[in-house]
Order: C-alpha cells, then sequence, then structure tokens
C-alpha cells in the first residue's frame, strides 16, 4: 500500500503552531514511508475563508520545508463532485430530504435538555417502512439527512487513542447538504478522502466526534475508510487549549522572530512525538525515526524558552555560511548592507545566541554607528584609562590586520600602563561595540574595520 496522506486545514485566520503540528505529521509520516503528501483547503466557510489566510498557510509551510506533492486543492472548487454523489446517494435511499425548521429544531432541543437527554434530531423526516411522514410544508427548501445506520456500533483502532467506539444510537442523522443545495464539512471530507485515495488522517483530537459519522458515510459509499490518528491538544504556556484567542503567534512570526525552520520542525516533533530522550536532532534524523507508533496521547504544552533553547543548538551547529544568509536577511531589515566577514563574524558570535535576531544584534556594530549606555561609558571608559585607550589606537594604526598582531599590539599597551586586561578590553569593548562583554577582543577587532575602530577610540 502506498500511504497517501493529507493536511486539510480550514483559511479561517492565520495558521500557529497548533495548526501546523496536523501538518508535520502526516508530512513526516508521507516523507518516511516513501507516500504522497496532499495539501487541501477546506474553505467551505464563506464568510470566514480568505485568500490572504491560504497565502499564510503555504507561506508557513514552504518556511518550514513541508512540501506537498499535490494540491493545493480547494473544496469550493470541487462543489460539482460533492453534488453528484449526492445525487447518487439520493438515488439510492442513502439520504432524505428533512423540512425541520430551525425554530421546530430549536424547540425540540428544548424539550430534550428539560428532559436532561442529549439533544439530537429525533428523525420525524426519516422515511422508514410502514411510516407516515408529515405533510411537506409550502415555501420551505429541505435539508438532506444521512440515513445513519442504527443500532450497534462504529468502532475503529486509532493510532494514538486505541480502540474507540460510538453507539450508533447517539447518532442521529447528519445535515450533510444545506437548504441551498451546498454540501456540510463531514460529508466534503469523505468525498475528498476517497477521491484522493488517503490513506491515514492524521489530525487533532476535535474532529475525534466527527470521525464516527465520516466512517459511516465511507461505508455507505462502499469505502473503507482510513487508519486514524487522532492527535492531543498543544497547550499553551497557561495550559489553555493553543489558539489564536488565547495568544497564539502566526508560523510566520517565528521566521521573523529569528528562528529556524529545522529547530522549529525538531521543537514540533517533540510536542507530540518522541524517539527515546533525544531532543535535538536533525530533519533527516527525524525522517528516519517517525512512525506512527510512537505519537503521545497526552497534550503538548508549548514552552518558548525551550524553544529557543532548541534553536540555540541549531543555530551553534548550522553551517556558518549558510547562517551568513539568514543573518544578512535580518541586517538588510535593519537598513544594513553586510559584506564577506560575515560568515566568519557568524561563527564568532553565534554560540552567544538563541535567534538569527540576536545574531544581528552581535553583527550590526560591525557595519554601523555604536551608541553605548551612559553608565558603560561612565564605569568603564574613566580618566585613568583614556591614555591607555589612546596608545592602543596609535599600535593599531600600523600593525597588520590579524588576531595575533592584534593580541600582541593589547599586551603591549598593558604592559606600558601596567593595566590587567579587563581594565583595558572592557572600555575596547564598550567604545568599539557598545556592550562591555564579547567573545575574546583580538578576535572581534580582527573582523572589525580597521578605521571604524580607530575613529571609536580616538572619541574616547
Amino acid at each position: 500500500m502506498t500511504v497517501r496522506t493529507r493536511f486539510a486545514p480550514s483559511p479561517t485566520g492565520f495558521i500557529h503552531l497548533g495548526n501546523i503540528r496536523s501538518a508535520l505529521y502526516p508530512w513526516a509520516f508521507a516523507r518516511a514511508s516513501q507516500g504522497t503528501f496532499i495539501l487541501r483547503i477546506e474553505d467551505t466557510d464563506l464568510e470566514r475563508s480568505t485568500q490572504a489566510a491560504v497565502d499564510v498557510i503555504i507561506e508557513g509551510m514552504k518556511w518550514l520545508g513541508l512540501d506537498h506533492d499535490e494540491g493545493p486543492f480547494y473544496q469550493m472548487q470541487r462543489m460539482d463532485r460533492y453534488k453528484a454523489v449526492l445525487a447518487d446517494m439520493q438515488a439510492q435511499g442513502l439520504v432524505y430530504p428533512c423540512y425541520m425548521s430551525v425554530e421546530e429544531l430549536d424547540a425540540l432541543r428544548e424539550r430534550q435538555m428539560a428532559n436532561k437527554e442529549k439533544p439530537r434530531y429525533d428523525g420525524t423526516w426519516r422515511p422508514e417502512p410502514g411510516k407516515v411522514l408529515p405533510p411537506v410544508p409550502e415555501g420551505i427548501k429541505p435539508v438532506l439527512r444521512f440515513k445513519n445506520p442504527q443500532g450497534g456500533s462504529v468502532v475503529w483502532e486509532d493510532k494514538v487513542k486505541g480502540r474507540v467506539e460510538f453507539s450508533n444510537d447517539e447518532l442521529d442523522d447528519l445535515v450533510i447538504a444545506r437548504p441551498d443545495g451546498t454540501p456540510t464539512y463531514n460529508f466534503c471530507v469523505v468525498v475528498d478522502d476517497i477521491d484522493m485515495a488517503i490513506t491515514h488522517v492524521i489530525r487533532g483530537d476535535d474532529h475525534v466526534n466527527n470521525t464516527p459519522r465520516q466512517i459511516n458515510i465511507f461505508r455507505a459509499l462502499g469505502k473503507e475508510p482510513p487508519v486514524y490518528a487522532h492527535l492531543p491538544t498543544v497547550l499553551n504556556e497557561q495550559g489553555e487549549k493553543m489558539s489564536k484567542r488565547n495568544g497564539a503567534k502566526p508560523v510566520t512570526q517565528y521566521r521573523d522572530e529569528g528562528y529556524l525552520p529545522d529547530a522549529m520542525v525538531n521543537y514540533l516533533a517533540r510536542l507530540g512525538w518522541s524517539h527515546g530522550d533525544d531532543e535535538i536532532f536533525s530533519r533527516e534524523q527525524f525522517l528516519q525515526w517517525f512512525n506512527l507508533d510512537h505519537l503521545g496521547s497526552s497534550a503538548g504544552r508549548f514552552d518558548e524558552a525551550k524553544l529557543r533553547w532548541v534553536n540555540a543548538q541549531h543555530l551553534k551547529a548550522m553551517d556558518n555560511t549558510e547562517l551568513a544568509t539568514l543573518a544578512a536577511e535580518q541586517l538588510t531589515r535593519r537598513g544594513i548592507a553586510s559584506d564577506d566577514r560575515l560568515s566568519a563574524l557568524c561563527g564568532l558570535y553565534k554560540d552567544r545566541c538563541d535567534t538569527t535576531v540576536a545574531l544581528a544584534d552581535w553583527l550590526a556594530p560591525h557595519y554601523a554607528d555604536v551608541a553605548p549606555k551612559a553608565e558603560d561609558l561612565a564605569q568603564h571608559v574613566t580618566e585613568a584609562v583614556r591614555p591607555a585607550i589612546a596608545a592602543l589606537a596609535e599600535r593599531l594604526v600600523n600593525v597588520n590586520w590579524d588576531k595575533a598582531s592584534i593580541a600582541a599590539a593589547l599586551k603591549e599597551t598593558l604592559a606600558q600602563f601596567s593595566l590587567k586586561m579587563p581594565q583595558l578590553a572592557m572600555p575596547v569593548r564598550v567604545l568599539v561595540m557598545g556592550t562591555p562583554q564579547t567573545p575574546s577582543l583580538d578576535a572581534v577587532l580582527e573582523l572589525h574595520d580597521r578605521e571604524k575602530i580607530l575613529e571609536r577610540l580616538r572619541k574616547a
């Protein structure tokens, strides 16, 4: 069997980390199984669906490297197909028109709740042998309801939850077409999954209650349902379901904040799946290890501090030339042009950074003006040390511009003024980099422009 998975988001807002994890696992399973990953846009909610939301979904997936093999398919472009299947089902007696008005349904639900019964459609318009249906009311367009099986149960072996069972008597006859003839979500999903030959449905567990209804529609259409894996919810840091209302950020915002796509994939993978105690792994390792048997059954909790740590590990391990490309993008956003020193600079500073934004903070003083804090100047650039700073500046005018020669100039200046390294290095760092804490000073100065250094030291 060729594995075929899908990600089927609704474009009703931006896509956040909880959503994108439901794309990551089916993508990973398809890749790990040499299968096919399909992108399907479920855009039947015309009031809330927007092209801008579609664009953000595709942009976020592209950034994370979750490439799809087929699609995107749009449900609104498949309406003729859905209506043809509906017509076939009507001809086979699998669906029936229901003329119960919204007001009648509301009154029915109120009576059921008053009697402490589960609110559900009572089958008034369901045709049965020997049953006399009410007279068809004038001027009312009916909905179409699916004749759900009566008696027995719907059972499936979920790859996350294990055996799941729903009694058919708990499932009322689902509306699968509205009065204007447009089909509803649960019906469209089944037709899509059949037409696209989906073998595995990996999605959030908020869909569990839809699954028995969908399984019954599959079987009514003569098809066996796919394998299901219902993923536990992703919670935010407060322990609430991650959502736009609860402060979740668009996936693309993490890109802008300097996170690496491979680090995001690593972190998201661990929010509901594990490979022993491995915390940090490459995309290639993830795909080599991934299967559905190690999906977790408890909710994953987002932790931005942990994400930053994971990102820092990936940033440290990243090739300096590749990292320089991302750093250049961050500098460009600040209006700063870089040069061929950038790769070496990334190598010098990346161990101190957890995002490419933090890296760009370190790189900026090598290309743009610095404005040291007044308190740092007052603490470190004192009258006592100014003669030593001036002497160092004069020595740096003519030395070879390499780490060893700069280190020698520093040592000569320390000896001349009987200073210890921090007494000279910290004021020089403040003047040149705007901060008293940097990597080894000779390494920092070597990758700086000589004239800029002299200019900044002479301002002391």
